[in-house]
């Protein structure tokens, strides 16, 4: 038995498909199919090029399982041998083309439906309701124009956040499966990237769109046939039930239960004792409080001044998503370590420059999404471009709220139009960035090779405030400390942190804390 989990701490968002994983309404579609396509096969005239035999399940799963009905349509007949043209969407039922065979099969399947019995899976319930528990977002999806119909029937509207269906996917006019754009819009309306998305699935056409929209993992889900169906599609587990999918995570608390720093002080100062202390910090919203432009960001002169004494006797490094230029601009101190772009970029104290070569092939990707956004969000009062070197950020923190999902949508649409991007949400920011296998966790690594710290014995302490941090805080959960800045903004999320602050000044107040300790630490 194949069983797998979803951890709350990595995982933000859930995208499942309706049909043969939420419902039981495989079966009735699989019907309606068989009847539609066995009437009209029958009653085709016979040519020699082409294969009359009747519908079967394994054309269901091949051709028409979880696609838009005029693309099973056309697929189908495709595979044996007929063509019928597309028509469009005024056809009526019945005629001999995609639109109207896949508007008479719909008939059927509302004839089924109306006499079927139980549709809700019951492990997919508790399943969702796990999710929900522990704070990750859920969206449905479907190529069905019946999906609202279904849940309402099913008594399951109320389990998911978002819904994209088939009627959405037209009036946005999003291709079908196998390519991502309606697993990618559901992403967006969760405000999730993809990147922290999980996707759970019964069809191989679904498997392949959520594995070409770069979804973090991708669960198949295979009630009655062979797992390597979709294996070989490229999801990257197949369970049999639902009920083989746990949401755990190894130290399950929220923001508002993590332990404050500065009153456990005595407890952290324990674990450092005769270690030696490295500290990685992020620059906006843990050193400099967060503004309305980010481009007035100032970091308060006794940070600055307790930076400094720290960096006299612990190696410390600032680990931001601006540029490296930029934040060692504004933190303004020598005797640190930098590392700009969300880590692609790594100065050290002498003022070497290292660059990590792997975003380097998203650099015209880059360019040309600037030119496109810059041009496209010109005319939204408040929207801000800002490209670094490696990233693209669009901050949206003083648009109007009715005009923010139109952002969102920009920023989503030229990320799926041009290869080599991928997205990253922050504090009312959106973020393109290179679509390699590197965050903040791995960038902390390279960080403490870099500085001659890994495997060395040393305590690193890790402090952030955004999502992207988690990455960093999930790194070093084993072998270091983790700190958060809490957040309003980030409501009461799930972390890596051990402990949490209130705002960057409390943080400062602990950062103090650690002079004095190397300063004992010295004297000793």
């Amino acid at each position: 038995m194949v069983v797998t989990n979803i951890d709350p701490r990595r995982y933000r968002g859930v995208v499942f498909d309706m049909d043969g994983v939420i419902t039981d309404t495989a079966a009735v579609h699989s019907a309606a199919w068989k009847r539609l396509f066995d009437q009209y096969l029958a009653e085709r005239p016979h040519a020699s090029n082409e294969d009359h035999q009747p519908f079967r399940r394994a054309d269901y799963a091949d051709y028409v399982d979880g696609k838009r009905r005029i693309d099973g349509v056309l697929d189908f007949l495709g595979s044996r041998g007929i063509a019928v043209p597309r028509g469009d969407a005024e056809d009526v039922a019945g005629l001999e083309t995609a639109h109207g065979l896949g508007k008479l099969k719909d008939h059927y399947f509302l004839d089924a439906l109306a006499t079927s019995g139980a549709l809700l899976f019951d492990d997919a319930v508790a399943l969702i309701g796990a999710l929900r528990e522990h704070g990750v977002r859920t969206a449905i999806i479907s190529a069905s124009r019946n999906c609202r119909r279904v849940l309402r029937r099913a008594g399951a509207a109320q389990l998911f956040d978002v819904r994209v269906d088939g009627v959405l996917a037209d009036r946005l006019n999003l291709p079908g499966k196998p390519e991502p754009a309606i697993f990618l819009e559901a992403a967006r309306r969760l405000d999730t990237p993809a990147s922290a998305c999980v996707v759970v699935e019964d069809a191989k056409a679904g498997v392949q769109a959520a594995k070409a929209g770069s979804f973090a993992r991708v669960i198949g889900v295979a009630r009655t046939g062979p797992p390597s169906r979709l294996l070989q599609a490229g999801a990257d587990v197949v369970v049999s039930t639902l009920r083989d999918v746990s949401v755990t995570t190894s130290a399950d608390r929220r923001l508002s239960e993590v332990a404050d720093a500065n009153r456990c002080w005595d407890e952290i100062a324990l674990r450092l004792r005769d270690r030696r202390l490295v500290l990685v910090l992020d620059f906006d919203g843990t050193l400099a409080p967060i503004r309305e432009d980010p481009t007035e960001v100032v970091m308060p002169a006794r940070t600055r001044d307790v930076l400094q004494q720290l960096s006299r006797r612990s190696p410390v490094a600032v680990l931001s998503g601006r540029d490296l230029d930029d934040v060692r601009r504004r933190v303004h101190l020598d005797d640190l370590w930098y590392a700009g772009s969300h880590g692609f970029e790594l100065a050290s104290p002498d003022g070497a420059l290292i660059a990590h070569d792997v975003g380097d092939s998203a650099l015209l990707g880059l360019d040309e999404a600037e030119r496109y956004l810059r041009e496209e969000l010109k005319l939204i009062p408040g929207s801000r471009v800002d490209r670094k070197r490696f990233a693209l950020a669009v901050h949206y923190r003083n648009v109007r709220p009715d005009s923010t999902d139109d952002v969102l949508s920009a920023v989503d649409r030229i990320g799926r139009t041009l290869p080599g991007l991928r997205l990253a949400h922050g504090r009312r920011v959106i973020e393109l960035l290179p679509d390699v296998d590197w965050n903040k966790g791995r960038a902390l690594r390279w960080l403490l090779e870099h500085m001659g710290l890994a495997g060395a014995g040393a305590v690193p302490v890790f402090a952030g405030d955004d999502y992207t941090d988690e990455d960093a805080l999930r790194e070093i959960h084993e072998d270091g400390i983790g700190v958060v800045v809490r957040s309003a903004e980030h409501g009461d999320r799930l972390t890596w942190a051990h402990y949490g602050v209130d705002d960057p000044s409390s943080l400062t107040g602990l950062l103090a804390r650690f002079v004095a300790l190397a300063a004992n630490h010295d004297r000793s």
